[in-house]
């Protein structure tokens, strides 16, 4: 334990102290130390959010308390040196999440107090929205007579007895809100019954903030009758209520995860207790809270996620934290939602990387609920058609109870998947159109013909492209030159855009760290022209609007009305993505673009194809996930087509029609994937089998990250033995310089999850592991780029 004293003359002696966790990059001499000490001249509660002064210059930090007592927090320290907080900002958190943020920090090898900090909104640090009033409530009982020396007006007289007729309901009220209660034109008899003691003023404050639009676009008021397979699910998840379970509930897209999801939210609420559900993307959840919200009431639950208003969220916030709101529906940090009685945890599409944190923390939200659905003996659920091995490793090993929805609910049949060798469609491009193949074929004639005939059908498609741009690689068209544009902060290449304002209608764009430039004339080194390669979504707007031209009428789509695109540069704001996702559900949109924000949990009944123009973006990535997420993302995406009444059709391109992911995807054969894949990573000692980190040293002295990168490595060198440590590094990184900092990894695998945390450890306590800017510490990666 760490504890700061007094430069200035100290103040009498405190008998209350604290323990606070500081918002900065603070480096304890111990590591296990959760905060420095505190005197306060009132007790404190875990979780109040203060001000403090911080070293010798005593600079005012802002910290949340993680313990509070009195002497026995000093550790022998003199008492009348302890430095005395400065204010008192709030209470944010509750004592269950500050003991999870302390698990967190721990966990994932992350300063406490930064940890803490990022599991409190901002809006909710600032309070934004929160408005202050005065309002009135009655002093005594209205039913009990005046006292004799009360004396009062005719008109306050009638005011008064007009109050004593109010249900008690609705109190505290505005004195305005008072006089309309008992028709009164004035608040002047109010006011006269204050001066007489019997109505009493207090402050009131609430947070106002505008009331979402499209949270209830997708509905699913009605409740429907369970299929056996459901029923068993739910049946079987809600005998562990009161217990903590970790359930894996492994459904085909389209058998209904939802419907078990709100039956065992449902079962909660009977036993007044609350529910937390978490999606992945906030592309999911409209749909999922207007499915909520409709069954249980709009005024029970509350949602969170980034496209909410600050004011938004913290209503929200408040909503759960005063308890009117029963269940809470949200993206990864709505883990965190300081929500009681919890009695349920659901994690649906609980393999998707965007659980995870990029940032300190590093953490995984479904790993997280894990531990808090431990922390509070409930159930946990994860949901997903193509779980992730983590999963579905613990499951096979009976570590979690797996439950399986092998049918679409109402009997309908799995998409067709059609795998499309492009190098056979470049051969047949010609035939279709009489003219020179283009040098990037971005829609085969298979896909052409389906899209015709989906859309003279009068149904609705779903293209998926996992890249954004026009192009992901411009060079040099001389053979003898070997140019490329690359980005000057980054080693990696530049993807051009196109803006209208732009001169020459382009620019490019580095997706790492954001650097823009204008599209080049020529070739800076021999003045030829330029060639663009690895068509983004834009480039494959342009295409699929120009295909339509030339079929019939009814066919034709027009770039932002019947055709859009969904991707991080058209939509800006989550309102922008929830009212695109509306306008398609209610067929004004006729095809749906986009990388993988489209790919997963999208419900709409009239879409009959389903085309990947791409299945190869992901597969040759230097990572070893690359072949699941290529399957997850092929598998989940297929799955939108087929939900209604016609039959779904699936078109894949690939210029790997035989690699495993894309094969056993195309044939929904999940079991036989994950089979396969865990062996592969048996047989190489990759996770699931054993546990990683990923630490990166970041400089932008080569010389001085390659530097860091061998004291982690010589360290964890030492204790290899003694954990059972396998070490790989210290090696450039994939991408080896991001936003001019040099990137030199270092990765530490262990056997189990105790001997990496044991070795993490130890290195932070020699000094090797410092979460500052130039450490990256990464504990179960997803990424390895």
């Amino acid at each position: 334990m760490d504890t700061l004293f007094h430069t200035e003359p100290p103040k009498p002696e405190a008998e209350h102290f604290v323990r606070v966790a500081v918002e900065r990059r603070v480096e304890l001499k111990d590591p296990a130390s959760d905060g420095l000490t505190y005197a306060t001249e009132h007790p404190l509660e875990v979780g109040q959010r203060v001000e403090v002064p911080l070293g010798r210059g005593n600079s005012a930090a802002t910290g949340v308390v993680v313990a509070a007592g009195s002497e026995d927090l000093l550790a022998g320290f003199d008492p009348k040196r302890v430095k005395y907080i400065k204010a008192v900002l709030g209470s944010p958190l509750t004592p269950e999440l500050v003991e999870l943020g302390t698990w967190i920090a721990r966990y994932y090898v992350s300063p406490l107090g930064m940890t803490l900090s990022s599991m409190i909104p901002a809006a909710v640090k600032t309070d934004t929205g929160r408005k202050r009033e005065i309002r009135l409530e009655l002093a005594g009982d209205p039913k009990a007579e005046l006292p004799s020396d009360t004396k009062l007006t005719p008109t306050a007289t009638k005011a008064w007895q007009a109050i004593t007729k109010l249900p008690p309901v609705g109190w505290p009220m505005t004195a305005r809100t008072l006089a309309d209660q008992i028709e009164s034109r004035t608040v002047a008899p109010i006011n006269r019954l204050i001066k007489a003691g019997l109505l009493r003023e207090v402050e009131h404050s609430h947070v106002r903030a505008r009331t979402g639009e499209s949270d209830a676009v997708f509905d699913a008021a009605r409740e429907l009758t369970p299929t056996p397979e459901q029923q068993n699910a739910i049946n079987g998840i809600a005998t562990s209520f009161g217990t903590f379970t970790t359930h894996l509930l492994h459904g085909i897209t389209g058998s209904g995860k939802t419907e078990v999801y709100l039956n065992l939210i449902e079962h909660a609420l009977t036993q007044n207790q609350t529910a937390l559900m978490l999606v992945p993307e906030i592309a999911l959840t409209p749909q999922t809270a207007g499915r909520v919200q409709s069954r249980f009431g709009a005024d029970r639950v509350a949602v969170l996620h980034s496209g909410l208003t600050a004011a938004q969220r913290n209503s929200a916030w408040a909503s759960i934290l005063d308890s009117s709101a029963q269940v809470v529906v949200g993206a990864r940090s709505a883990v965190f939602a300081p929500i009681d009685r919890l009695g349920l945890i659901i994690v649906d599409e609980e393999h998707d990387g965007s659980y995870k944190q990029d940032q300190v923390p590093r953490y995984n939200a479904r790993d997280v609920a894990i531990k808090r659905a431990h922390m509070n003996s409930c159930p946990v659920v994860l949901g997903s058609a193509t779980p992730s091995l983590e999963s579905w490793a613990n499951a096979t090993a009976g570590m979690s109870k797996l439950w399986s929805l092998p049918s679409r609910v109402g009997g309908a049949a799995l998409p067709k998947v059609r795998i499309v060798d492009m190098f056979e469609e470049r051969q047949n491009y010609a035939d279709l159109h009489g003219g020179a193949l283009p040098h990037e074929l971005l829609a085969g004639p298979t896909l052409e013909r389906a899209l015709q005939r989906t859309l003279t059908n009068g149904g609705q498609a779903v293209l998926l492209l996992n890249k954004r741009g026009l192009a992901g690689f411009i060079g040099c068209a001389s053979v003898s030159c070997k140019w490329a544009l690359e980005c000057n902060h980054c080693s990696a290449k530049m993807v051009v855009h196109r803006f209208g304002s732009v001169p020459q209608g382009g620019y490019v764009r580095c997706h790492h760290c954001n650097y823009e430039q204008q599209l080049p004339k020529s070739c800076p080194d021999c003045d030829s022209k330029l060639r663009q390669f690895g068509a983004g979504t834009q480039r494959a707007e342009e295409v699929i609007e120009r295909l339509t031209q030339s079929m019939p009428e009814p066919c034709r789509l027009v770039a932002g009305d019947t055709l859009v695109r969904v991707d991080a540069d058209t939509m800006r704001t989550g309102r922008d993505l929830f009212e695109t996702l509306a306008r398609f559900s209610r067929g004004e949109i006729r095809v749906l673009l986009g990388t993988q924000m489209i790919s997963k949990g999208l419900d709409v009944p009239n879409v009959r194809l389903v085309g990947v123009l791409s299945a190869d973006t992901a597969l040759n990535l230097p990572d070893f996930r690359a072949g699941e997420r290529t399957f997850q993302l092929v598998s989940q995406v297929a799955g939108r087509a087929g939900r209604g009444e016609y039959p779904g059709e699936v078109i894949v391109q690939t210029f790997e029609p035989e690699a495993p992911a894309i094969e056993l995807a195309a044939h929904h054969a999940y079991t036989d994937f994950a089979n396969q894949e865990l062996a592969l990573r048996q047989n190489v000692g990759l996770p699931p089998v054993r546990r990683m980190a990923r630490i990166v040293s970041r400089d932008r002295d080569l010389a001085k990250a390659q530097a860091a990168a061998a004291q982690i490595a010589g360290d964890a060198e030492s204790i290899k033995d003694e954990f059972g440590l396998r070490l790989m590094g210290p090696m450039p990184c994939p991408i080896e310089r991001i936003s001019d900092h040099f990137r030199i990894a270092v990765e530490i695998s262990a056997p189990n999850s105790i001997n990496l945390q044991r070795a993490m450890h130890v290195l932070r306590a020699r000094g090797v592991l410092l979460g500052d800017a130039k450490t990256a510490i990464d504990v179960d990666p997803l990424a390895l780029l």
